[in-house]
């Protein structure tokens, strides 16, 4: 079912706590979280002016999926945040805001976040991305951290949540990763590379997994029937954009653009503001998402939106 691409929500009746590239974040209560997710899309630290049709229902119903069907079953005693997919009655929302809020927003516990991320990236730690692109992963997983800001390593992390605390995030963060992959593996995807945050609940000391959870944001997801070592493999996820912007699938569109902003085409999009995408790559990122989802899940995005008016 087709569904207006929603950029921003802006719910006046709540208070914001935060907002990022993708999400807004409003205080639902004095223990809980309304996390947003709007279909925009950013790309090289710059948010695109138009957003990607279902993008924001894909990355929540595929978090969903994977907290509550998936990793239960693969990672016993996993905590994560997630209250409910269903937005409380007793929010002061209209019928318009909730239906807009349906199936792209989460009702998350709150708890103190750790400032780092664990990112799952093969063969060794100083491999960048570029060259993991071009590789499938094997053998054991290796993590490290990185700050909002910039990659830091292992060592700095432990400086920053302390060495008790960096072990459980590590341990989660490998148990996690190995169960994705072979979960993912047997649906014909491969996970390439994709990053956990989590927090701290302070009543009982336990690391919880927080925020989106493996999709096409957070992740680098290749089908693993076209893998090849040695060439950019197809992806699932914004690669597409990203290419795009850098003038790999340059098109008449682009180029038009590129003059219109005077940029040389050598340069690409990539960083610019102010830059919007073509529909058709609109379409074929949001057809990226879309089936992403659907192969993981095993359903399609109307079925799994069904399953919410149960």
């Amino acid at each position: 079912m087709a569904t207006s691409i929603v950029t921003s929500v802006g719910l006046k009746s709540l208070p914001l706590v935060a907002e990022g590239k993708v999400r807004e974040i409003y205080e639902a209560s004095n223990d809980t979280l309304l996390l947003v997710t709007s279909d925009r899309i950013s790309a090289y630290d710059v948010i695109l002016e138009n957003g990607v049709q279902d993008k924001g229902t894909v990355l929540t119903l595929l978090t969903n999926h994977w907290l509550n069907t998936v990793l239960p079953k693969h990672v016993p005693g996993l905590k994560h945040h997630l209250v409910s997919l269903n937005i409380p009655s007793s929010l002061d929302l209209s019928p318009e805001q909730r239906k807009t809020l349906r199936g792209r927003s989460m009702l998350v516990h709150k708890y103190r976040v750790f400032p780092i991320e664990a990112i799952g990236l093969t063969p060794t730690l100083s491999t960048p991305i570029a060259i993991t692109r071009r590789r499938r992963l094997v053998g054991k997983m290796k993590t490290y951290a990185a700050s909002r800001l910039s990659r830091i390593t292992p060592d700095h992390a432990r400086q920053i949540v302390g060495d008790r605390y960096a072990d459980k995030i590590e341990n989660l963060a490998l148990a996690i990763y190995k169960a994705a992959h072979e979960y993912a593996l047997e649906k014909g995807i491969i996970v390439a590379d994709t990053k956990f945050e989590f927090g701290l609940d302070e009543e009982t000391d336990e690391v919880v997994l927080i925020d989106e959870v493996l999709t096409p944001d957070s992740s680098r997801f290749w089908p693993a029937a076209d893998y090849a070592p040695g060439r950019d493999q197809k992806s699932f996820d914004k690669q597409y954009l990203r290419d795009w912007l850098t003038g790999k699938y340059l098109g008449h569109d682009a180029v038009l653009i590129l003059a219109e902003l005077r940029i040389p085409t050598c340069e690409g999009l990539k960083g610019k503001e102010g830059v919007s995408m073509t529909e058709d790559v609109q379409a074929r990122t949001s057809a990226k998402y879309l089936e992403a989802f659907q192969r993981l899940t095993g359903e399609s995005l109307d079925q799994a939106l069904a399953k919410l008016d149960n």
